[in-house]
């Protein structure tokens, strides 16, 4: 804030003053270095709370940095060419810009320090600056009226010794112990069983005022189709383990039981054996299918859940407009999948994993909904018109919050199509949201929850979970019923017994 006192401006000063005391003046190479190093100490001050608002945490350089590429890549190909422009430039120009007014200052007040009775005063000012910064560390009200900013020196000290222990190893936490993953499936036995991750649904759509307003008539929609195919709809909260972004932490965590919230901790948990959700249903008979729209290259790794079969997009084979980083649709996916894994027949039931991306950040332009659903398989999945309208939406960087709902009820309305172009197939289908969307949508100091909705038309089902804490139709309540890898237990508990 504005009117916080800087602790390490206060030391710079008295610094300055000391130095001018010893030599009777600063050197003008030193001035520059000390305006170079305060130019990283404002980038850093801001990068570590745009990072904490945007994903709850701190940087942690040692994983953020090798996201960096994909994000950059990400962004040129969703970003407007000007605002793209604007980024780069930003990123070359902020810096010297900042340097400019910094290095005048500095210089003022080694000019300043260069006069004994100025030097006195400016050292006396910063060293009662700091004595009340120590003295309110220590718990004494004096002038609580008077703010001090959290030293970002320590917030660059703390992301380097845990870049140096992350490098080292000495960050590594021990794996826990392996759950166990029992369940008969008895309670869906011969249906297929679908688990939908929605990105970036979070607790926020239903907290928001704004966002509840927009999202009522698609969810009002989603819920007449519902009860239209005879089915019956639960929902709960659960708490994730990743907010804003790091979806992957959030499958893994439910799919093995696992709380994994780093990505050290994912690595090392995906290059062991261990019983998955996805054995649980292959021990029963069932075909594991993986249907990955947001993967792009090989994945060995993807081995660790057992699956009979992982699709990526290149496999999906999409022939359509292109939406968003990856091109393809989730309403074009959800048809793919029904037609290489639900619609042939006879066959053995299946368990589908499948995260979806249409609701990905920023959020525009939002696919048109297409009501014909054979016509997704084309390469003409829309009309000119409404394909030039979707096109015309711009991503609004300061104010995403509008995109974010009119993607959301995309969704909504794609998985209520879907359950009327299925009534006629026992399905039971689990919604979850993977993390709450950027700050930048959820707003400051929103919480980890995202809502769990289960759809079926199997009464034994729904009962189990209603015990679990789960409450009849679409709206979540609080409290939360788990974490997302204790919500796998209770999933399983409700497909079926442990044997």
């Amino acid at each position: 804030m504005s009117d916080q006192v800087s602790v390490e401006a206060a030391l710079l000063v008295l610094g300055l003053a000391l130095a001018s005391a010893w030599r009777s003046r600063v050197a003008l190479p030193t001035c520059r270095a000390l305006a170079a190093l305060w130019v990283v100490l404002v980038i850093g001050r801001y990068a570590d709370v745009t990072t904490r608002s945007l994903y709850g945490r701190g940087v942690n350089l040692y994983w953020d940095l090798r996201l960096l590429p994909d994000v950059g890549a990400m962004f040129a190909s969703v970003a407007q060419p000007v605002v793209l422009g604007g980024l780069v430039a930003g990123v070359v120009l902020v810096p010297l810009l900042l340097y400019v007014p910094v290095r005048w200052a500095v210089g003022r007040v080694a000019d300043a320090c260069a006069d004994p009775r100025g030097r006195v005063w400016l050292a006396v000012g910063a060293v009662m600056v700091l004595g009340i910064a120590v003295v309110r560390h220590a718990g004494a009200p004096v002038l609580p009226r008077l703010g001090f900013a959290p030293p970002v020196t320590l917030a660059i000290a703390e992301e380097a010794l845990e870049f140096a222990r992350e490098a080292s190893g000495l960050a590594h936490r021990p794996l826990p112990a392996a759950p166990v993953v029992r369940s008969d499936l008895s309670r869906v036995h011969g249906a297929d069983v679908l688990l939908i991750f929605l990105e970036s649904y979070g607790a926020a759509s239903w907290d928001r005022p704004e966002f509840v307003e927009q999202l009522a008539p698609a969810r009002a929609r989603l819920a007449d189709a519902v009860g239209d195919t005879g089915r019956g709809v639960v929902t709960a909260l659960a708490h994730s383990t990743t907010f804003g972004g790091e979806s992957w932490l959030a499958h893994i965590s439910l799919l093995s039981g696992t709380e994994v919230r780093d990505p050290d901790l994912n690595m090392r948990l995906m290059a062991e054996r261990r019983d998955t959700m996805v054995t649980a249903f292959a021990r029963a008979g069932y075909r594991t299918v993986a249907i990955m729209p947001g993967l792009q290259a090989s994945w060995p790794e993807g081995a660790f859940y057992g699956f009979d079969r992982i699709y990526g997009v290149t496999d999906l084979e999409y022939e359509g407009p292109p939406f968003g980083w990856w091109g393809v649709t989730d309403q074009f996916v959800l048809a793919r999948m029904d037609a290489l894994v639900v619609a042939p027949g006879p066959r053995a039931p299946a368990f589908v994993f499948m995260p979806t991306i249409s609701t990905h950040a920023p959020f525009t332009p939002v696919p048109p909904y297409q009501s014909d659903w054979a016509r997704l398989l084309t390469p003409a999945p829309y009309d000119r018109d409404e394909l030039m309208r979707a096109y015309e939406e711009v991503a609004d960087w300061t104010n995403l919050g509008p995109g974010y709902a009119r993607s959301l009820a995309y969704a909504h309305d794609t998985l209520a199509g879907y359950l009327r172009h299925r009534a006629d197939r026992d399905l039971v289908l689990v919604m979850v949201g993977d993390h709450q969307p950027p700050a930048l949508v959820s707003g400051e100091d929103a919480s980890w929850e995202v809502p769990v909705h289960v759809v079926a038309s199997r009464p034994a089902l729904l009962e189990r979970l209603r015990g679990h804490g789960f409450q009849e139709g679409l709206q979540p309540r609080r409290p939360a019923v788990a974490r997302m890898d204790t919500l796998m237990p209770i999933l399983l508990d409700a497909f079926g017994d442990r044997p």
